[in-house]
């Protein structure tokens, strides 16, 4: 008997509900949840809780609320709203808000953040982040904005993040020509030649998306950004305090270039980037014989392959791999998340900050689906499955973890001017002009 199942047998009845029976799995640290439960009761108080998940992410974020509402007796409301960016803005301004929103846009939250609309979560928390997620600064960096004061500080808590960098392809097809998964960009740039020289196509890239045409390639040019400048670069990139026409953005673009605007190292040539569906654009890989060999593509993607393919055995992925070159900028992580904030400070709602604290708060999540996290102390085990696991430990091994830059970017850059010169670029245009054009969109809206 575990030390934490006798702590429950001691204590009595377990709730019902509960999706893991406490105490009963090692993967879980039940003894995190049982220490958090000594420590706060909010026995007759409420708590509300306003986010994004809708539906299925609905009902797994409830799965793991559960556990706080059993340890606290707190009693938990939470809403979402198929236009939550607005409602959120309407609520806090109406001086209704939830005592806890958890929002995916950083923008947003700067602006929530500037307002006064959010209580700083402290330094026992940010140096929480520096200690406990891997990356720690990157994470900090992430949650850190200006108060209606202009002074910095530590605003939001990062919680259940998604991983962008990375390169999908079929096993079985690496196997039949001898291929072996790269290791550094060098390695992936003599991959894509050899596979040339072999009678292949190495690439499928696909940027239609309908009026989003173009977005794809912004990942790929973040991607490239981070492995080619420092974060501190790329952080004055997506705010535009270096321009987009700085050498290190048209360099990054180029690097996109080496790729997509080769008509041997794609398939359908250079021409077909652009016209092709992005849903589309892996299952070249899935052809006999394969159209193409990688496929770069953020998690989503495999919603998109042939139906009945199982992950991790009839197609993979590997980390988007660093320039064995540049060795100073580590192993970056390009990705997407949510953060939880207050926005009404309560006891509990300083508690929930505190529960995501917890492993369990973690682990509850990982052992369901969607859900990825740098928590080190997290139970790596726990994860549903083994894809959800490596894209895990490609977070937990990352040194520099940042935000999408196009969604940290104006909406008329990051969701228009980018995405349509990302289309010019691969039409024909060259770096430099496609930059100059989108500098000139950016300088029209300050």
């Amino acid at each position: 008997m575990t030390a934490a199942l006798a702590l429950f047998m001691a204590g009595g009845a377990i709730a019902a509900d509960l999706k893991f029976k406490p105490g009963e799995d090692s993967k879980f640290n039940w003894q995190s949840f049982e220490d958090f439960k000594k420590g706060h009761d909010l026995k007759g108080q409420t708590l509300t809780i306003f986010g994004p998940w809708r539906g299925e992410d609905e009902a797994l974020f409830k799965n793991v609320y559960a556990y706080f509402v059993e340890a606290t007796g707190v009693e938990l409301k939470y809403s979402s709203s198929e236009n939550y960016e607005q409602q959120i803005v309407i609520d806090t301004q109406a001086g209704s808000p939830p005592d806890v929103a958890i929002l995916p846009q950083p923008g947003l939250i700067a602006d929530l953040a500037s307002k006064g609309y959010l209580t700083p979560l402290g330094d026992e928390t940010k140096q929480w982040l520096l200690d406990n997620y891997a990356a720690g600064q990157s994470w900090v960096d992430l949650s850190t904005y200006k108060g209606k004061d202009g002074n910095a500080a530590l605003y939001a808590f990062p919680y259940k993040i998604d991983v962008k960098s990375l390169v999908w392809y079929v096993p079985e097809n690496f196997e039949d020509a001898g291929y072996e998964v790269p290791k550094t960009m060098e390695d992936l740039k003599a991959l894509t030649e050899k596979i040339v020289a072999d009678g292949g196509t190495p690439w499928c890239i696909g940027l239609g998306s309908g009026g989003a045409t173009g977005w794809p390639a912004t990942d790929w040019v973040e991607d490239l950004m981070l492995r080619t400048q420092t974060p501190e670069t790329y952080d004055k990139w997506v705010t535009n305090e270096i321009p987009f026409t700085d050498a290190a953005v048209v360099g990054a673009l180029d690097e996109f270039g080496w790729f997509a605007k080769n008509d041997k190292f794609v398939d359908g040539g250079a021409a077909a980037v652009a016209s092709t569906d992005f849903r589309d654009s892996p299952k070249g890989l899935f052809a006999s014989p394969p159209k193409c060999y990688l496929h770069h593509q953020a998690s989503f993607i495999p919603s998109f392959f042939p139906e009945g393919t199982v992950v991790g055995e009839d197609a993979d992925f590997f980390y988007m791999p660093p320039y064995a070159s540049k060795p100073e900028l580590g192993n970056p992580v390009l990705g997407a998340g949510t953060l939880a904030m207050i926005t009404k400070d309560t006891p509990a709602s300083r508690a929930f900050i505190e529960f995501l604290k917890t492993p369990i708060a973690h682990e509850l999540w990982m052992a369901q689906t969607s859900f990825l996290t740098p928590f080190k102390s997290a139970n790596k085990d726990a994860y549903a499955n083994a894809p959800m696991k490596k894209q895990g430990e490609i977070l937990l091994n990352s040194t520099t973890f940042r935000f999408d830059g196009s969604d940290l970017m104006p909406g008329k850059i990051g969701a228009g001017a980018f995405w349509t010169g990302m289309v010019d670029f691969v039409g024909g245009k060259s770096a430099a002009d496609v930059a100059a054009g989108v500098q000139k969109a950016w300088d029209a809206i300050k």
